[in-house]
């Protein structure tokens, strides 16, 4: 199941296409997120998408498949680029990642061997 939860904590399950992209466009600069989790009991792991809007007008986006070293990390400055990654993400389009240059953030989520 997708849930969405945004910025003030407001769950969403099943959220639609528009009412993601309304709580994109309700989010305020200064370090508000939202984040977008599936939710299945067959599926070990956390699997989410969120997006942080940031004081410098800038949309940092996150993902992770499955287990902390999977945690992928960039930055844009659109928030169409960004609304089109949540709902790519979100109804399992291959290809929502493209047109972002990700980073692998994973080793800030392990604890060292």
């Amino acid at each position: 199941m997708l849930i969405a939860t945004s910025a003030n904590g407001h769950v969403m399950k099943r959220p639609s296409k528009p009412a993601i992209g309304t709580m994109l466009a309700n989010l305020r600069r200064g370090n508000e997120h939202m984040v977008l989790e599936r939710q299945d009991e067959d599926r070990e792991g956390d699997w989410y998408i969120q997006v942080l809007f940031r004081d410098n007008n800038t949309y940092q986006l996150e993902y992770r498949d499955s287990v902390p070293g999977k945690h992928y990390q960039t930055q844009t400055v659109s928030q169409e680029k960004v609304r089109e990654a949540l709902i790519g993400w979100a109804t399992g389009k291959p290809d929502w990642r493209e047109g972002f240059m990700w980073n692998n953030i994973g080793d800030m989520f392990t604890p060292d061997a």
